[in-house]
């Protein structure tokens, strides 16, 4: 018995440590104080601000254009990649997964000035186009995909696709009916992964975004040098609706993942009473 008090009560603490400054954020985002610590009085001007100032409203649509596009090119390289490595000779596998471990160990900082090295130094490629910064993002998220898809890969029954390929399917109708309505789920994840990674980057967007664009994170870095309180603040409430978007997303991914394997038990309980 108290072994499971102690065990509970480590959660919670843990839980607190990581939700209360995110909540407090929260809070104060209803309010109308400048700075953390002094209460003024609740309102909503915080919310009235992020979605009617120009500024913030373009930084935020040219930042989730740029996470939704970097993770669609991510979702289809580390899928293809997945699928070509876990379908390889062992050795060529252990290859690719030894390549990719690199760029997910590898601090965000290193990966940002080499790619604008190869980009704009060795290419000549002009910083003030979009290519190096969705290349950097795409580099960034494609072997977090790999990864999200390769347990799939593993899960599924290698037979079923030599089996396609038997019964007349050509390659690619083996892989499209066969192997990616298996591995969806992976990819989806791998999809939100990238997503929510494009979004967090400072370091790879710093170096390679146009002098003209800020993505969030480095909007944010920026306001909290100037002086616009009014800003500061909206940043508050856009700190809050992002962290309601992600918690509605993971949400409704468990709620949708639970009622899929809730029918696989109530059948498999029906089907051992029939016998």
């Amino acid at each position: 018995m108290m072994k499971k008090i102690l065990s509970y009560s480590w959660l919670v603490l843990v839980a607190l440590f990581m939700y209360i400054p995110v909540l407090i954020l929260a809070f104060y985002s209803f309010t109308d104080s400048t700075t953390i610590g002094a209460v003024r009085g609740f309102s909503l001007q915080n919310y009235v601000t992020l979605f009617t100032l120009e500024e913030l409203r373009n930084m935020i649509a040219g930042t989730l254009l740029l996470a939704v596009g970097a993770a669609l090119i991510a979702s289809l390289l580390g899928t293809l990649g997945a699928i070509g490595a876990f379908y390889s000779r062992p050795f060529t596998r252990r290859m690719v997964e030894t390549a990719n471990r690199v760029p997910v160990v590898n601090a965000d900082v290193v990966t940002a000035f080499s790619i604008c090295i190869l980009l704009i130094v060795v290419f000549g490629i002009e910083k003030n186009t979009f290519i190096p910064l969705v290349i950097g993002h795409v580099v960034l998220c494609t072997p977090f995909v790999y990864l999200a898809v390769i347990p799939r890969l593993k899960q599924m029954d290698s037979g079923l696709y030599e089996a396609a390929l038997d019964l007349g399917a050509t390659p690619f109708q083996a892989l499209y009916k066969i192997v990616i309505p298996q591995i969806v789920p992976g990819i989806i994840s791998g999809f939100l992964l990238s997503v929510t990674l494009s979004l967090d980057d400072y370091f790879i967007s710093t170096y390679t975004k146009p002098a003209t664009f800020d993505t969030i994170s480095t909007y944010v870095v920026n306001a909290t040098r100037g002086s616009q309180t009014e800003i500061k603040t909206a940043l508050w409430a856009l700190s809050t609706v992002i962290f309601l978007v992600v918690v509605l997303a993971v949400v409704t991914m468990n709620l949708a993942s639970a009622g899929p394997a809730k029918k696989k038990e109530v059948s498999a309980y029906e089907s051992r009473e029939k016998d």
